[in-house]
């Protein structure tokens, strides 16, 4: 590990607390140079839905790039990007009477928010966004002005403008109330504050520590942005792609987004990709090139991220994702009620769960007694206090069993120390 110590950036972060250099994956599971084999409930930060080296992606991908098929070609027309839009269509938005344009742009989530902002302001003509608290939106300047966490905010190195923040549902000053003192704030003509062009959200927000949107706060939310002819952006960039039970982390929530943000799990395989699915009628306001990406929709990705598609042309993966997420949310209920009285608190839906135990420092511990016993995942949240819980959605029941097991028993081992 000294090249990476002695040459890679003090900005690296991930391998400061998994010190390891991986060589192998497999599904859940991943090993390093020396052997040990770890159980990975963080799954490359939501992009591994479908597992470390998914074997239908794999043979996909092998066969294209040994046919000789095209690899990058800006956003030209090739037939994996025909086979993946169509498949999309049809696989994903037709059975749920979705209307929405495919937008790629770079293959990052952050790209995708700063698209999703450039065409809220040109359609509204307004330049004011209202993004909540402890959401995640990106790290790049527009879509980190959306970005509630202060560290983040902090390295930008200048001015982040044209971003009001308010509580979301679940913080405190937010919730219903919350959104009727936001509504009078915009309806007086005296409130100091102009329309905003959009409101972005995370119904259920990964990063800031997987707290979940009520179906009334999100509705209420929707006729807001209405009334005021502002849109509504979904980010749904790590909460998407069947992580919940459903492919869309909204559905069922009786909401109809403007522009939803997807990226990380819908290239499958794990190269990059994003996508935001735009209603026509403001799709009609770009002009031809004017967001663009070097590597938007490269085909590697096109032809993985259709092999993904198929996991949903029947209920079999998110019935068994539910199925999951149960056990987990149960798992963690256990440990909570074990440790009543120490502040223990779960929530989560479908397969992203977590415990937030109140304390960065014994979460940071925690993370780090699970690496030693072989078990990946990521805390998040104010002061990193919340144990977030993302494996692959294709994890075996077993190695699911087992991670938890290793994760309860570094819990006990730190309470007890």
């Amino acid at each position: 590990m000294d090249w990476f110590e002695s040459y890679e950036s003090e900005i690296r972060a991930y391998s400061r607390i998994y010190p390891a250099v991986f060589v192998k994956g497999d599904n859940a599971r991943q090993v390093d140079e020396a052997g040990k084999t770890y159980i990975d409930f963080y799954a490359g930060a939501g992009v591994l839905n479908f597992g470390h080296n998914n074997p239908r992606m794999i043979e996909a991908v092998v066969d294209y790039l040994q046919s000789g098929g095209v690899v990058h070609t800006l956003d030209m027309m090739t037939p994996p990007k025909r086979e993946f839009i169509q498949a999309f269509v049809e696989t994903i938005l037709q059975p749920r009477n979705m209307d929405y344009k495919l937008q790629f742009m770079g293959p990052t989530g952050t790209n995708a928010v700063e698209a999703a902002l450039k065409l809220a302001r040109r359609v509204t003509g307004r330049s004011q966004v209202v993004a909540f608290s402890q959401g995640f939106h990106g790290m790049t300047l527009g879509a980190l002005a959306c970005t509630a966490n202060e560290y983040f905010r902090n390295a930008a190195g200048t001015a982040l403008d044209d971003v009001m923040h308010w509580p979301f549902d679940t913080n405190k000053g937010g919730g219903l109330e919350g959104l009727e003192v936001l509504r009078a704030l915009y309806e007086n003509t005296s409130g100091g504050v102009e329309k905003p062009a959009a409101f972005i959200v995370e119904v259920l927000q990964a990063e800031g520590g997987v707290n979940l949107a009520s179906n009334e706060w999100l509705q209420a939310l929707q006729q807001l942005a209405k009334d005021l002819g502002a849109l509504l952006i979904v980010d749904d960039i790590q909460s998407g792609c069947g992580r919940t039970g459903t492919y869309f982390s909204f559905e069922g929530s009786g909401i109809d987004p403007d522009i939803i943000t997807l990226a990380k799990g819908i290239g499958g395989l794990g190269t990059p990709m994003a996508m935001n699915l735009v209603k026509p009628e403001h799709d009609k306001h770009w002009q031809p090139g004017e967001h663009t990406g070097t590597f938007r929709g490269q085909n590697i990705s096109f032809v993985a991220g259709r092999e993904a598609l198929r996991y949903f042309e029947n209920d079999a993966l998110m019935m068994e994702t539910l199925h999951k997420g149960d056990i987990m949310a149960k798992h963690l209920e256990g440990i909570a009620e074990k440790y009543a009285g120490k502040g223990f608190s779960v929530r989560g839906k479908g397969m992203m769960q977590a415990l937030d135990v109140s304390d960065g420092a014994l979460a940071k511990a925690i993370a780090g007694d699970c690496f030693e016993h072989g078990m990946l995942f990521g805390p998040c949240g104010v002061g990193g206090a919340v144990l977030k819980l993302i494996p692959p959605l294709t994890i075996p029941e077993e190695d699911l069993m087992s991670g938890l097991e290793i994760f309860s028993d570094a819990i006990d081992r730190q309470m007890e120390g």
